[in-house]
Order: structure tokens, then sequence, then C-alpha cells
């Protein structure tokens, strides 16, 4: 096999890295705000890095950091000093870098003088612009040299590139500098105790266009775009306080890094979804973006629809074996701008993924209960039974009830399940399993579209189509306790491999299978034993794979590492099954690992055992933000809430069981049946205000589809 696929390769950032995202935008920079073009760094706009060298130096010395802080997912405030030439330690001179992204970056440079005489400085800014797209960058494999050109004038440097017939180009504005193709350059005299300030704006500019308007405009009260995108986001999701300060500090950190990661459907600009995750993945990937929209529901319901939506107008219709696109199957990776070749496959989409497919029609159904309109949701049902065909077809190609996968070409991922590294599938002993492959989670995610959409048939009397589905899932479900289950071990497989082989290395996935109820009762509780032993529960969280395992390494991306969102969906599991003080340990430990990152949780962290080490260990090329892991807080604690509703049956549920430590909560603002609802929770005691008309509190949990498809099936007619 070959190594590390395109799709999950990437080379660490470094220290202190300083990323900033607003939208598909994205700038990554040294704790000093230069950007080095050795280094995987850059101002990135639609998957182009339009600089590669942004250093910036006063009086020939680059800047000593002191202080980098983000102020906003798309600001941030650096501080330096320069260093003196005569060698005393400490120097008058501070430099403080205000930088925003948007379309580009705007960055205002203040130099303060904090000595008794003026300070003459001769203030540059070299800067280098390489134009490769992001997979070149974050593979280190730059190849592609363009021709380039460089124009100064009054004000700005246009620098344009031209790679056989492409043409790019980038405009840098610079008033007052003396401007030359290699850089800017300011002589200014800083008065004692005074200062000295600009504004540089960088907008790329596509072929021989300029940039239409100035980066920087600010609408009113000085706000800029990206400052009033974020209110109207504010203006729209909940606002909450918290007994515990640490997990509310946490879960705004989660709203803001959300907010950042939304990104428009240029052909529906009226439709937002979620990127997977900066730097690398700020693009729509169909299964993570499912999986982070469905986490936020409560959050925001409208961004899961615009992802399905989005995700439905791109299912796949042929058989394409370079892109892995069949009929019905939904996409792994999309980008939705001008980039098109960028993704695996070499095209603008690419389809290979397992689980993309049932995890649509499962976020559907729980769509379906947050009250949209119904001709809203009936436009979206042929595509989940295009979906299910697919299952049906390509999914399952030997027929023995299991979707598996293979790549179609030599090219694609090896594994297309959520672990798609190279080397994530695999045995006790550490051999590789051989595809075809089947995931346990992944029957879990088809389980669930079965069930999904079988309600959706009842609820709308097409009872021939939902007995169908439950069947197809009661039976599913049967096989798979018999298949995957290993009772001499007490947990079950990740996967049968192409010989129908059990791969019995304990991992996370299984947890999966708690959440969507594939599991029987009676196997619950050896499963969240095994989950929470010393071998898979880190003291951070659970581990994606077992200490005891031959696979297993702490700092591997898939064999031993802590992801965040995994572990909200087993403790979202565990509390489906009744094991209450295991997910609140979970949950726990998760949100006090993201206080040792400012609030924020990462893509992932090593499996290093607390034991070990006081403080979580950094995975070095762990996406920050990202989508699922911007969402497991709010999953974590919806969760402990038990907080759900079925808008059609009238009703919301709430039954909490928060750990004493979190305090009491109080929610305004919360997205209800098209209004908004107050949530207090004092003492473990629930009480709601606001509720539409029509919409009924209980204090419970909320049935789950597969009771729901269970009473609906025992009926004479369908209601």
């Amino acid at each position: 096999m070959a190594g590390w696929n395109a799709d999950t390769a990437a080379g660490p950032l470094g220290a202190g890295t300083v990323t900033l995202v607003e939208g598909s935008s994205f700038c990554i920079s040294l704790p000093n705000g230069d950007i080095h073009p050795e280094h995987p760094h850059g101002l990135f706009v639609l998957d182009t890095r339009i600089l590669s060298g942004w250093s910036l130096t006063v009086n020939g010395q680059p800047l000593e950091p002191l202080a980098a802080e983000t102020k906003e997912p798309y600001r941030a405030l650096f501080a330096g000093r320069v260093p003196r030439a005569d060698g005393y330690a400490d120097s008058p001179l501070i430099v403080e870098r205000l930088r925003e992204v948007g379309a580009g970056i705007q960055e205002q440079v203040t130099v303060r003088n904090y000595s008794l005489k003026p300070a003459e400085c001769v203030i540059s800014l070299k800067i280098e612009a390489d134009f490769a797209d992001l997979f070149e960058v974050k593979e280190a494999r730059i190849q592609r040299r363009w021709d380039e050109t460089r124009h100064a004038e009054a004000g700005a440097l246009t620098i344009r590139a031209r790679w056989q017939e492409v043409r790019k180009g980038v405009v840098i504005q610079a008033p007052g500098a003396d401007i030359s193709p290699e850089a800017l350059t300011y002589r200014v005299s800083v008065a004692p105790h005074g200062h000295w300030s600009t504004v540089l704006t960088v907008m790329p500019g596509v072929g021989e266009a300029l940039p239409e308007a100035p980066f920087g405009q600010s609408g009113g009260e000085g706000l800029s775009p990206r400052d009033r995108r974020r209110q109207e986001w504010v203006a729209r999701i909940p606002v909450l306080q918290m007994g515990n300060r640490s997990i509310e500090r946490t879960l705004r950190r989660s709203y803001d890094d959300l907010g950042a990661l939304r990104i428009e459907d240029p052909d529906h600009p009226e439709r937002v979804v979620v990127a997977a995750g900066a730097p690398w993945f700020m693009t729509l990937f169909g299964r993570d973006s499912l999986w982070a929209s469905e986490m936020a529901l409560p959050v925001d319901p409208s961004l899961a629809l615009g992802t399905l939506q989005t995700l439905a107008d791109r299912q796949g219709t042929v058989v394409d074996p370079m892109t892995e696109e069949e009929p019905g199957k939904i996409l792994h990776e999309v980008r939705l701008d001008v980039s098109s070749g960028l993704a695996l496959g070499g095209k603008s989409a690419y389809y290979g993924s397992v689980d993309a497919t049932p995890l649509f029609v499962d976020v559907l159904g729980a769509v379906s209960r947050w009250g949209f309109a119904k001709d809203t949701i009936a436009a979206l049902l042929p595509h989940a039974d295009r979906a299910l065909a697919w299952i049906r077809d390509y999914g399952d190609k030997d027929g023995d009830g299991f979707v598996e996968y293979e790549r179609l070409n030599d090219r694609g991922l090896i594994n297309q399940g959520w672990k798609d590294s190279w080397d994530g599938i695999n045995f006790a002993d550490g051999r590789l399993a051989e595809p075809p492959i089947a995931l346990c989670e992944v029957q879990a995610y088809v389980y669930a579209a079965y069930l999904a959409r079988a309600w959706m048939a009842y609820d709308a009397g097409d009872t021939a189509l939902a007995d169908e589905l439950a069947d197809r899932a009661a039976q599913l479900k049967k096989h798979f306790n018999e298949q995957f289950w290993m009772p001499d071990r007490g947990y079950y497989a990740i996967a049968l491999d192409r010989h129908k082989r059990q791969v019995d290395a304990c991992a996370s996935n299984m947890g999966h299978c708690l959440w969507l109820g594939l599991m029987d009762e009676d196997k619950a509780p050896q499963v969240a034993e095994r989950l929470m032993s010393p071998e898979m529960f880190s003291g951070w969280g659970v581990r994606t794979l077992a200490a005891d395992m031959g696979a297993y390494n702490p700092a591997s991306y898939h064999n031993g590492s802590v992801w965040p969102h995994d572990n909200a969906i087993i403790a979202a599991g565990l509390l489906r099954y009744g094991f209450v003080a295991e997910a609140q340990r979970i949950s726990t430990a998760l949100l006090e690992a993201a206080e040792y990152s400012g609030g924020r949780l990462p893509e992932l962290f090593c499996g290093f055992s607390r034991d070990q080490f006081a403080a979580p260990v950094p995975y070095p090329t762990a996406c920050s933000p990202q989508a699922w892991a911007a969402t497991t807080p709010i999953l974590l604690v919806t969760s402990l809430m038990r907080y759900d509703t079925h808008v059609s049956r009238g009703s919301l549920w709430m039954d909490p069981v928060l750990p004493e430590s979190y305090g009491d909560l109080h929610i305004t603002n919360a997205p209800m049946a098209g209004g908004r609802i107050t949530i207090d929770i004092a003492n473990s005691v629930p009480t709601v205000q606001g509720l539409p008309e029509g919409m009924v509190f209980h204090r419970g949990h909320r049935p789950w589809i597969t009771e729901l498809v269970e009473q609906a099936a025992r009926r004479p007619t369908a209601q």
C-alpha cells in the first residue's frame, strides 16, 4: 500500500503559529506576524496562496515576538519589539500589527517609541507570492514556477503571474510607502513617547483585473464586513451563561469558530454550509460538514439544512472511477470556488467516502424534526431515496447486507471512513485490514438512515416504504450483532475485512454504534467498560485505539490519538444506553482539555495518559479551528441536558444530568420551531419559557427514532 494519502498528509505548522480564518480565506503566520515561504504558511484565498512571504523589519531587524492574541477568529493583534543593535537587552521600540482576514488581509502597523529621544526608523516589508495551491503547500511539493511581473506605482505594488493559460495576481496597497518591486519601505521619525501608524491591504487580482474596492472599507460604527457578519451570526444563535465560567468560555469559543467556518455556495449564496477546518480543509466535506452541522442543530438548524441542500445538488449521477462518483452517492469533498481541480481525482469533487451517503439520510431525519417547512424537507426526500439506492446497489456490492468500501483507483483514499489514513484500520496484532472493508460505525449510519427514512415515510402515510425500511433495519441490527460481536473480547470488531474476518482491534469506532442504537442492550455494559478502561481512556478522552493493540501509537493520527468529536459521539451513545457517569467523565475531561488551548478544542491531540503528562499533548498537524471539534462542546453539553425536539409532534424534551461542577445554566435566544426560547437549569431542574404556540415541554427523553418506528409499525393504520 501507498503511504499517507494526500487528503491526510501535512507537515507541522510550527510552534506558536497563528491561524486566522474567515469563510474560505485563511492566514497562517509566525508568532511575530511574519510569513516565511520555507514554512507551510501564507495568506490563502480561494485555495491559492497569494502571499508566501510577508516579513517586516525595522532598521534591518526582524521583530522579536512578545504576544499574539486572537481577538476574533479572523482578527489578531501581534506585539513585538525591535532588537537593539548596541547589545542592550531592552528596546524602546514596540511594534503592533493588527491583522484582519477577509477576501485578503488588512494590517495596521503601529510603531511605538518608549524612549526620551526621537527614533529614526526604516520600516521595510518584504513581499513574496508563489500562487501555489494549498495542496502544494500542505504537502511541500511546490513545483510550478510562475512567470511573474511586478509593477510598482504610487501607493501600490501589483504582482501578476502566469502559468500556462492560468493567470493570477495580488495587489498590495501601501499609502505613503516607497515602493520597489521587492519591498515596501517607510522612513519615519517617531517622536519620544509617540507612535507612527499605517494601514496595508492585500487583495487578490485575477488575471489583469485589479480589486474593485479596498479591503478595509468599514461600515457604520467602524465595523468591518467581517464584524457585521459576526454580529449577524451572534444575533441568531443562543446566548448562554454558565456557573462554570471555563466551560462557558469554551462554548462561546465554539460559537465563534463555527461562525468563522461558515462558507457560502456560490450557486446559492443564501445557503450557508460548514467548512471542515483550517488550515487545509476550508471547503465542504460531506462527512465532516454533516456531522458538524448535526451536532450544531441546537445552535443553528439552518446550517444542517444548507449542508444537505448543497450536497443534494452535487449527488452522484454517473460511474466515474477517477472521482469515485456513483449514482446516488454523496461526495467526500468539493471545492466550491474557482479552484476546480484540487479535489482528489483532479476535479472539483471527489466521492471517496463510504459514510457520507448514509449520514446524509440520517441528518435529513434529524433536520426534519427541527421545524422546517414540509415542502423544504419533501424536496430532499428524492435525494434520500437515491442515497438508499446507492447503499443497496453500490455500497453493498456483495449483497451480504453490510456496506463496504474499496477505492476505485490508485490515487483515491485507501480508507474511506472517518479514520481515512492509510493505516487507520488494523487487526489487534497491528496487521492492516485489506479491502473491501465493512466498518462497524458505517453499519450504524446505515441502520440510522433506514430508520430515519422509515419514520419520515410513516409520517407521510407511506406505510409500504416505511415497513420495508424498518424490516431492513431490523435485519441489519440482527446480522451486525451476530457478525461483529466478539464474545471472548467483550467488544465489537472495528470492521470485517475482504474475507469477512473480524478485524479484532479494540477501537473507538464502536462508540458510534451506541449513539445510533445498533448495539444489543445486553452487550452495551461490556462495551462501556472497555471504552472507559485504562487502555482506551487516556484521562483526556477515549483513544482511537486501545494502548494494548499492536498498531497503538499515542502520537499517530488515528491509532491512539484522542479526537474530540469522536468522544462527543461516544458520550452521547453512553447516555443513550444509561451510562450517565461514564458520559459525564468523558465530557468533563474534554472540557478540561480545552482550557489548555484557550478554550478551543483542536481536531485531535495525542493519546498520552493524563498520569504521564499533566496537560494534553498537541498533535503537530491538527486543524484548529476545525468544524466537528468546534461543535464538540455543543454536543457534550446538549447531550448532558438531554435536550431535543420533534416539532411535527409539538414537543420539546429535556432531562438534565449535568455534573454539579458545571453549575447552573441559563440560555436565551435558543432557536425552536421558528421562535426563540429561554432555558434555565438550576440544580438539575429545567424550565423553559417562550415556547411557540402548539409546542409542549416534557421532562424526559425524546423518543428515539427506533421507538417511533416500532410504535408506527404496530399501528393497524399509520397515522
